[in-house]
């Protein structure tokens, strides 16, 4: 199967919810919501300030991955980071080297932004997740993530 990676356009979004759908069923923190993951993406997608990517694995006009990006400022690193998210493969073709393809072109992006590091947030009880990202060189931090709902 030839897959083709590409920024995502407008009309992908219901594709992506699907695989959104998929993503957030497996993820403790989350749970799949059609209505806020395609305003969600619509507002990615709006983005014309260049602060975010949207970047979608295309075989056969379907879409089968996706992964997003968002642009940050780091006083640690004294510029511009990406925070990674979504980064999901449908789940009959993984293993197929989707994800990676989506984490190489994620990267080009990144260094054509001069953003000096990315990262990411995985589910602590997916370990193919975090086996995945180890054997593509990322590494763990001593951070843990917080949040808060205003």
């Amino acid at each position: 199967m030839e897959v083709a990676v590409r920024e995502a356009r407008v009309a992908d979004i219901p594709q992506m919810c699907s695989l959104l759908s998929e993503l957030f069923s497996i993820e403790a923190d989350f749970s799949p919501d059609r209505e806020k993951q395609f305003r969600g993406l619509e507002l990615l997608l709006s983005r014309t300030s260049g602060l975010s990517v949207v970047l979608v694995g295309e075989a056969n006009n379907t879409i089968v991955g996706m992964c997003s990006l968002q642009i940050m400022i780091s006083t640690a690193e004294g510029g511009p980071v990406g925070l990674m998210e979504d980064l999901v493969v449908q789940k009959d073709l993984r293993g197929r080297r989707i994800g990676t393809r989506l984490l190489t072109e994620i990267s080009r992006w990144c260094r054509a932004q001069n953003i000096s590091r990315i990262q990411l947030l995985r589910d602590a009880d997916n370990p193919a997740a975090e086996r995945f990202y180890l054997s593509d060189g990322w590494s763990g931090t001593n951070l843990v993530c917080m949040r808060k709902f205003p």
